[in-house]
């Protein structure tokens, strides 16, 4: 879709729009790839052009990102968002399942230092050649 002057002065450029956002053009290409943000119209020229709304769910993609939710469950949440035609329960319940992720993904890393804690105690600081810590990755 080309768009005209006057309402283009609305729109801005992919870099304006990284720098908004603080997000890398790359990553919005990215984005635009994998269809969680549409085709940007275009100018005359053949430079995107974004809109509020694009600018307002490239926001919203980053903000579920850093909350640290998957490429597809961000798509069953744009999904429902771009559908209207969902409940408040619904996105209740899938941040429920993913804050139940998150809580495994934290009891996994506990669990991970807790043992990097374990086999880091029994080396002797570098002071013999024998290396307790290749020793326990090495072993079944």
């Amino acid at each position: 879709m080309t768009v005209n002057f006057t309402v283009s002065r609305h729109l801005i450029r992919r870099g304006e729009l990284a720098r908004r956002s603080g997000c890398n053009i790359e990553t919005i290409r990215y984005y635009e790839k994998i269809a969680l943000l549409p085709p940007p119209a275009r100018n005359e020229g053949g430079h995107r052009l974004y809109s509020k709304e694009d600018q307002a769910r490239l926001r919203f993609v980053m903000r579920c990102r850093e909350l640290g939710f998957s490429i597809d469950e961000l798509r069953s949440l744009l999904s429902l968002v771009d559908s209207g035609a969902y409940s408040c329960g619904e996105i209740h319940g899938m941040t429920m399942n993913h804050l139940k992720d998150i809580r495994q993904k934290i009891a996994d890393l506990r669990r991970l230092e807790r043992t990097l804690k374990t086999i880091a105690a029994d080396c002797a600081d570098g002071s013999k050649p024998d290396c307790p810590i290749i020793d326990a990755l090495q072993s079944d």
